[in-house]
């Protein structure tokens, strides 16, 4: 095992000198003809062909209480139906990538549409019918289902993040401040949506375990599989190739994974299990709604003097995740005295995780919509008033920054999109019924890396595989460590093969967090680097002194094809990374800024989005394709959370009202505009043996902010309260805007 920890700075690496030439390369996805040809089999599509059964959850029908008796005799008569199940052996999953084990309900209902029981049968057909013929007689409770109410308040687990942090006395600097801002923001629950829906099939064989399942991180939900079969972990296999999305809501095991195990396991053949839509959206996990308040103290000449940002989120009985929404207010703007706290009000609903880029994506509609506020209070154009505020170190503990290019990336967007043509005075430029606002946001998200493992195999003829437990979510796993390998061992891209997603493989950091590119693909690089090692030691040379190219080696006046070098034989070399002293003696994020046109119908109230700009800095780019191609993805996510997005609950019961696709309203391409995407140079030397940091999230961050303060810059009208709906717009809109053409 060869491991590299990040106790220090890394200096040039073979990837700076870009010999083969592939790193950061926008090349084609390694498995695109595999997909777009439907030739990249997803979860619920293994073991075609073969004698399988079918599972369909029956969901429970009210919001709090206890259930009395579940009747399947109905339901066991029917030809076809191989086993109900019920009982004690109903697992309550769980979405958390950390979470022990899966729990048993033990007879208690916590949300509405919580499985229940789970029909089997030999087609899904029989299966979906028999679950109708299920009766469950319930002994309702009074439940919580409104944050407003505020009827238990707890703190939450520190995860992912210390729910309060403080520094100074922010109080006394308020009151004593020349300026003070203080307003509430409001978003509401949001669900991750992904395409692909949640699935599973699984296989027993009477001792080992087989599950194929869309997760996207594997070797936890290895563990909350085998919790909740009641099998060792040592018996579970669990298998994921390609997944359709996830956004966080698969970085646990979802119910389908641990139902279609007991299903296979009770009925003796493989079972496959595919969530409708419904039971997608009210059965796995949601992003916690929240209420923000947002205090700032400053300066009558813009200096901010102190920051407060506190927020009440949600989450079930039993859970301690909390929607981390202050988690960029910790180090993003100056203020010698500050507040950043979180409450968790608890709900019977379903239960809340993360979701993409938990904290930043709901956070920074809140204070970036502050900083606008603030900044038109004082008079001071947006970024200026930012770029005042930028911080030397972390404000929060004096960390330097690892690296940190928020002013570059506002200028550079400001030069770019125009910025010195934003209308000076709100609601001043007309287009007959249109009113035309610029708005702007900083972006920012922290940067993790994770402990990884992978191994290359070079075959005798100089072909190199990676192998790793990884997944590929789509976002270019597959590809990047392709890449990584290609230009640290010198080899034409066709001849670097990637297998992912099967814990028989070493363990991974997963899919997640932005970690998984820099995480997954430093193994890769500590591998690389072990070849190398061999590679000069059988050519008795130094490492250093080694050029490799095309497949070849060169050292002094001598070039050796790999094959010669391997003489008839494999390689194989595991190689581990994992985090050290540079993830605590610096502060790691990436950063960005987001520029918006809208124009505003001041008939209607219909807002349209005219130009979105995102310029970022994360390091290294490791893929320019897939990297703007995640950016794009975050660009219509937060035009989907300024305008349109929002998981209704009814309050009686909790209930999630618009369950499916057809009512919880996404952007479509007549929403998004014509996007565009910079992405700065930039080396992170402190965050992975690669020098660059996560994106993926970041693209997110502060869109919906960037949005709403040109809609104010168009209108003069201020939403706090997300989406920006038509009404919304409309009740604050003067009686006669629409006759000042």
């Amino acid at each position: 095992m060869n491991k590299h920890v990040m106790n220090e700075a890394i200096g040039e690496t073979r990837l700076d000198r870009g010999t083969q030439g592939v790193i950061g390369k926008g090349v084609d996805r390694y498995e695109g003809k595999l997909k777009v040809s439907g030739l990249a089999p997803y979860a619920y599509e293994h073991l075609a062909g073969e004698d399988v059964a079918y599972g369909f959850v029956v969901p429970g029908a009210i919001g709090r209480g206890a259930i009395k008796s579940v009747d399947a005799s109905k339901a066991e008569a029917l030809p076809g139906v191989l086993a109900v199940i019920s009982g004690d052996k109903i697992t309550r999953a769980s979405s958390q990538p950390m979470a022990p084990a899966a729990q048993t309900i033990d007879g208690e209902v916590f949300h509405y549409n919580q499985p229940v029981a789970l029909v089997i049968a030999d087609s899904f057909e029989t299966a979906r019918h028999a679950s109708h013929l299920v009766k469950v007689e319930y002994e309702a409770k009074k439940g919580r289902y409104d944050i407003t109410a505020r009827e238990t308040v707890r703190e939450p687990d520190p995860m992912p993040m210390e729910p309060v942090n403080e520094r100074g006395d922010f109080e006394k600097a308020f009151a004593a401040a020349e300026v003070q801002f203080d307003e509430t923001y409001t978003t509401p629950s949001y669900h991750a949506a992904a395409m692909e829906p949640h699935a599973s099939v699984a296989k027993f064989d009477g001792d080992t375990l087989t599950v194929w399942t869309s997760c996207q991180l594997l070797e936890s939900g290895v563990g909350q599989i085998a919790a909740g079969a009641g099998i060792d972990q040592e018996k579970v296999r669990v298998h994921s190739p390609y997944i359709g999305g996830g956004f966080g809501s698969k970085l646990g095991t979802s119910p389908d994974a641990v139902l279609s195990a007991l299903g296979a396991m009770t009925v003796g053949k493989p079972v496959k299990i595919a969530l409708t839509r419904q039971n997608v959206f009210q059965a796995t996990s949601r992003r916690g709604e929240t209420i923000q308040r947002i205090r700032i103290g400053a300066t009558r000449d813009g200096k901010i003097a102190c920051f407060a940002h506190e927020c009440d989120t949600t989450n079930s009985p039993g859970n301690g995740f909390f929607e981390p929404s202050g988690i960029s207010s910790v180090f993003l703007y100056a203020g010698k005295d500050r507040r950043i706290a979180h409450n968790l009000v608890e709900t019977d609903c379903l239960m809340t995780s993360a979701v993409r880029a938990p904290g930043e994506a709901t956070g920074m509609l809140a204070t970036e919509g502050a900083l606008d506020e603030l900044a038109d209070r004082l008079g001071i154009d947006p970024i200026e008033f930012r770029e005042m505020n930028e911080p030397e170190v972390n404000p929060q503990d004096d960390t330097p920054f690892s690296s940190r290019k928020l002013i570059e990336c506002m200028d550079e967007g400001a030069k770019r999109f125009g910025w010195d043509k934003r209308p000076a005075t709100p609601a001043s430029r007309r287009e007959g019924e249109w009113l035309i606002g610029y708005g702007m946001a900083s972006a920012s998200r922290a940067n993790s890396l994770m402990q990884s493992s992978a191994e290359i195999e070079m075959s005798p003829d100089g072909r190199a595989t990676v192998r790793t437990a990884m997944t590929d979510i789509g976002t270019g796993t597959y590809t990047i460590l392709q890449q990584i390998a290609a230009e640290m061992l010198g080899l034409p891209l066709d001849q670097v093969d990637v297998e992912l997603g099967d814990t028989a493989l070493p363990p991974s950091s997963g899919s997640g967090g932005s970690w998984g590119a820099n995480s997954a693909g430093s193994s890769v690089y500590v591998a690389a680097e072990a070849v190398i090692a061999q590679f000069a030691k059988r050519l008795d040379v130094e490492a250093d002194t080694l050029t490799l190219k095309d497949g070849h080696a060169i050292a002094g006046n001598r070039q050796i094809p790999f094959s010669e070098i391997l003489n008839g034989e494999s390689l194989s070399v595991t190689g581990t990374i994992e985090p050290g002293d540079t993830s605590e003696s610096t502060h790691q994020a990436s950063y960005g800024a987001h520029f918006c046109e809208v124009a505003v119908n001041a008939v209607t109230g219909e807002t349209r989005i005219r130009r979105l700009l995102t310029v970022g800095a994360a390091g290294r780019i490791l893929n320019l394709k897939t990297a703007t191609s995640q950016c794009y993805g975050g660009q219509i996510w937060g035009i989907g959370y300024a305008l349109e997005e929002e998981l209704v609950i009814d309050t009686r019961n909790g209930l999630l009202v618009n369950h499916d696709l057809a009512e919880y309203h996404v952007p479509v391409h007549a929403d998004v505009p014509k996007l565009d995407v910079v992405l700065l140079e930039e080396r992170d030397r402190y965050a992975s043996p690669l020098a660059g940091k996560g994106i993926g999230e970041l693209a997110i961050a502060g869109v919906g902010a960037a949005i709403n303060n040109a809609i104010y810059n168009a209108t003069g009208v201020r939403v706090r309260d997300y989406p920006i709906t038509m009404d919304k717009l409309l009740a604050g809109l003067p009686d006669d805007i629409d006759a000042a053409a």
